[in-house]
């Protein structure tokens, strides 16, 4: 009887030791993992469209285009300024862009054909062996401070002495989706900008030659006042405007960049522009 007791004694401490490391043993939780949203990623994609056929006999015509296509960007008002120039594009999508390109191609290969029909074999023969083109493109040159500088540029042959190209400069701030005006950068006057811009003219040059040397771009000048133009972009030094062949001087002289230096702007910066770009 008395062994009887002393074993139910020890199975009693056992039990009771075997609760209290239950009791200090902290419970098993399974918690699902907290889910952090990331940034979503800034993506470019891009549309090329690339087709020649003959209008003539001896007569080919090429189109090329390029087209930029922005999948994270989701503002439409954005969207509609960045293809602004694109008139009849709804669609934004890789898709959507591709369609239109599709259709200004046939468009204009059509237009060309219809200008040219009925011509006789001896006015056919003046486009013998030449080669017409249609091209544009979209490129994304710089984003700073999620300020986007995109340059579109154009070009074309259809016969003359020479091709003709352009382009355009368009910066888009992408904190406040909208394309960026020159009053967000600088509230200089008008007038003031029309004599920076002349007396810094020669800055850059801009291609022209002769059998002396370089040409000043002020040498091929048609202009008296250059004026401010909307084509406008910025680097960490200077504010750039970009005027296309014939818009103030000869096509010799090519394009033409006038640079205005962030010191030259002085205290006429826009404060929150400044701050962006840590201008001192």
């Amino acid at each position: 009887m008395k062994n009887a007791i002393t074993i139910l004694v020890f199975t009693s401490l056992i039990f009771s030791s075997a609760c209290k490391k239950n009791e200090n043993k902290p419970e098993e939780t399974t918690k699902d993992p907290i889910e952090v949203q990331q940034p979503e990623k800034f993506v470019i994609d891009s549309v090329i469209m690339n087709d020649s056929t003959k209008i003539l006999k001896g007569l080919t015509v090429k189109y090329y285009s390029k087209l930029l296509v922005f999948p994270t960007l989701k503002d439409q008002k954005l969207l509609d300024s960045i293809y602004s120039q694109y008139k009849g594009v709804k669609d934004f999508s890789k898709e959507g862009l591709k369609s239109y390109l599709e259709k200004d191609k046939k468009n204009y290969f059509n237009s060309l054909a219809k200008d040219l029909e009925g011509l006789t074999d001896e006015e056919s023969e003046r486009f013998s062996n030449q080669e017409w083109y249609s091209s544009s493109s979209m490129e994304v040159v710089s984003n700073i401070s999620d300020y986007m500088h995109i340059q579109y540029s154009g070009g074309g042959y259809e016969g003359g002495a020479h091709d003709n190209y352009g382009f355009s400069e368009r910066v888009f701030d992408l904190k406040n989706n909208k394309r960026l005006a020159l009053q967000d950068i600088t509230s200089m006057a008008k007038k003031d900008l029309e004599e920076k811009l002349m007396k810094n003219i020669d800055k850059i040059h801009g291609g022209a030659t002769d059998s002396d040397g370089d040409i000043k771009n002020t040498d091929m000048l048609l202009v008296e006042v250059i004026p401010v133009t909307n084509n406008f972009y910025f680097d960490s030094k200077n504010l750039y405007f970009h005027y296309s062949p014939y818009e103030i001087a000869a096509f010799a002289a090519g394009d033409i960049i006038i640079p205005i230096s962030w010191e030259e702007l002085g205290g006429t910066l826009n404060p929150e522009f400044k701050k962006r770009m840590k201008i001192k």
